[in-house]
């Protein structure tokens, strides 16, 4: 083959449209077609003026932009104005001819920071998520819950220690009504709620230390970051010290996302459970199953789920045990005489019911004292065992029973390919390994954009690949049919 040198076609005038550089298999043309995007004029027509003020830029064409970083994973708006005046799919896409000046990335990011609220941003991901269902892609028979950290824009070193309030449990005053409840059945005196109980007139004759212990237990000790107060510093095993946030995530069977709440890195998983489950059960009542990992397995979990006749499928939780001592299982609770058998076959007294919810059984040290295994047992010098069982613990020990069933055992097996994968797919394919943005609020409407763009790009895969399908199926048809005419 001969060879060809100095191919400078540069200066070459050529008369094209646009539409025909843009193949008809690109990922914007499927999205194109996918939905109208014309809805989005009816959710930001309150946030303009009709008849004041400067002509503005179409603000379907800055969603667009926007839309546009995330499936591509840029890292950040300017980059994302860049390759949009220089990519023609995108162009094409926006609407835009070759030679039309683009939107400066200041005036997308300004938009995305003042004008629209984080209640547009909850319309957008609403509305992509009521095309997959009308699709018909959308299964909520089985949600997949998990969370995910995401590194935030701040230096570990620039940071302070602060006491703050410790935050109250979202389910305090039902467990609290609960404890009153066991203890007043068991003769004990119920718990005195300090927070609503009238100040009396009278001196209180509690010593200065007590007072101060309590007051020390409703404060604990955070780390801040002076650079992003509202990221909260990740510690987990061998990773590294970061601040981070994290984005709490429900998805369907299909990978479709369908709720992410953002809280800072600090939050544990169970913690941020109730804000996920309220929001998609609110949405999607006909939830039968939740599946989550071990971290959720709590007992306000478990109870809050079970009640709302709904199943829970979770992992196996290894108790935590005193290190070469006995198997948990060994410690047998008697429902009937509400007492615990320990391996020696000695019964374990119900003593009180504490503020946790935790009714403590303790073993006789008379007992204890002559027990040949009591180095398996207990180390305390008193020769006493305690053990604990929360007044909750029944509905544990059913999402346990739900572990061994065949069905939620596959089930569980899913979260691999389903909330898993979509953390992956987020990381490597859409930048979400890391935030740019600073502030509780901004991360939030980030995480939420980009889950709305992959929902959107899956929505746009599946449509183009059922149309592709049912005409191969119509071409083989029409080909089987004139074979036969023929024969």
């Amino acid at each position: 083959m001969m060879l060809e040198r100095g191919k400078m076609d540069r200066g070459v005038i050529e008369i094209v449209g646009i539409d025909s550089l843009v193949p008809e298999t690109h990922l914007l043309r499927q999205i194109d077609r996918a939905v109208d995007f014309n809805r989005l004029y009816g959710m930001v027509e309150e946030l303009y003026c009709e008849d004041n003020g400067r002509p503005s830029i179409d603000p379907v064409v800055l969603f667009k932009m926007v839309l546009i970083q995330h499936l591509y994973g840029l890292p950040s708006l300017r980059r994302a104005a860049e390759e949009v005046s220089l990519n023609v799919a995108y162009r094409w896409f926006l609407g835009c001819s070759l030679q039309e000046e683009m939107p400066h990335f200041s005036t997308v990011s300004y938009n995305f920071r003042h004008r629209f609220t984080a209640e547009t941003v909850e319309q957008v991901f609403s509305w992509i998520l009521e095309e997959v269902a009308e699709a018909g892609y959308l299964s909520t028979k089985a949600v997949f819950i998990d969370g995910t950290h995401i590194k935030a824009s701040a230096n570990t070193k620039k940071k302070v220690k602060e006491r703050i309030p410790a935050a109250s449990k979202h389910y305090a005053k039902e467990l609290m009504e609960e404890v009153n409840a066991d203890r007043e059945a068991h003769g004990k005196k119920p718990f005195d709620d300090d927070e609503n109980k009238p100040k009396a007139p009278r001196r209180n004759n509690t010593s200065r230390k007590k007072l101060a212990r309590r007051k020390k237990e409703k404060m604990r000790t955070a780390t801040r970051s002076v650079t992003d107060p509202d990221s909260g510093l990740f510690v987990k095993g061998d990773h590294k010290r970061q601040f981070a946030y994290e984005a709490h995530t429900a998805c369907d069977k299909h990978g479709f996302v369908l709720e992410a709440v953002v809280t800072p890195g600090n939050v544990h998983d169970s913690v941020a459970f109730d804000d996920v489950y309220d929001k998609v059960t609110a949405s999607f009542p006909e939830v039968e199953a939740i599946v989550a990992d071990s971290a959720y397995k709590t007992p306000h979990i478990c109870k809050k789920v079970f009640e709302d006749g709904r199943v829970l499928s979770t992992a196996y939780k290894r108790p935590q045990t005193m290190k070469g001592g006995h198997e948990w299982w060994k410690y047998v609770y008697d429902e009937h005489y509400d007492c615990v058998i320990c391996p020696e076959y000695q019964t374990l007294k119900y003593r009180t019911t504490n503020r946790e919810g935790y009714r403590q059984y303790r073993s006789d040290p008379k007992i204890c004292a002559a027990c040949p295994t009591r180095a398996l047992c207990t180390h305390a010098k008193d020769f006493v065992k305690t053990v604990q069982r929360h007044i909750w613990k029944d509905f544990e020990e059913l999402a346990d029973d739900v572990r061994y069933t065949p069905r939620y055992q596959k089930l569980y097996k899913r979260r691999k390919e389903t909330i898993e994968r979509v953390f992956a797919d987020a990381k490597e394919k859409h930048a979400m390994r890391y935030t740019q943005y600073r502030g509780l609020a901004q991360v939030t409407n980030w995480v939420k954009l980009k889950f709305a763009a992959m929902n959107l790009k899956k929505l746009a895969r599946w449509k183009w690949m059922e149309v592709r399908s049912c005409l191969a199926y119509l071409l083989f048809c029409t080909y089987n049919l004139q074979n036969h005419a023929y024969c």
